[in-house]
């Protein structure tokens, strides 16, 4: 748990030092958020030469916060879909998106992603991996985050 937390930090930082001021804030991501992602069987390392450099969360539909979005609609709203949440990897390492979305797309066509408005990397990622932007959602705390997803035929 403290190596994950060490690559929670470093994304923090990542996030602070490209002016996204406003995520991961108050604690968030918390162990006590990343246990439960393994309690489900959702919460995921990347390693590499067997050190611990990224974390994600990668779980089954339905998303609640999914269930109403704003100013647009999904590609795909009728087939299960996979949520990927808490995507961090320290910033001396390349490659750990493109790897987690390897993962993610051989075990789901479907996938969705949100983001804070702020975080211009994790939207430059989403776009280049082949995201379509979709929309506004919502979280249970009203904070508002854009919505990404494609379906891989």
């Amino acid at each position: 748990m403290a190596e994950i937390m060490a690559v929670m930090d470093a994304a923090r930082q990542i996030m602070r030092q490209s002016g996204n001021m406003h995520q991961w804030v108050a604690g968030y991501p918390s162990e006590a958020a990343i246990r439960n992602d393994m309690n489900v069987q959702g919460g995921f390392v990347v390693e590499d030469d067997g050190r611990l450099v990224g974390y994600f969360a990668f779980l089954p539909s339905p998303e609640p916060t999914y269930e109403k979005i704003y100013g647009g609609a999904w590609l795909d709203d009728e087939q299960p879909y996979h949520v990927v949440h808490r995507i961090a990897s320290y910033p001396e390492v390349r490659g750990v998106f493109g790897s987690i979305m390897d993962f993610c797309f051989s075990r789901d066509r479907n996938l969705r992603i949100d983001t804070h408005r702020d975080n211009l990397i994790m939207q430059h990622l989403m776009t280049r991996h082949g995201f379509a932007y979709c929309g506004i959602i919502y979280l249970a705390n009203g904070d508002e985050r854009l919505a990404y997803q494609r379906v891989v035929d």
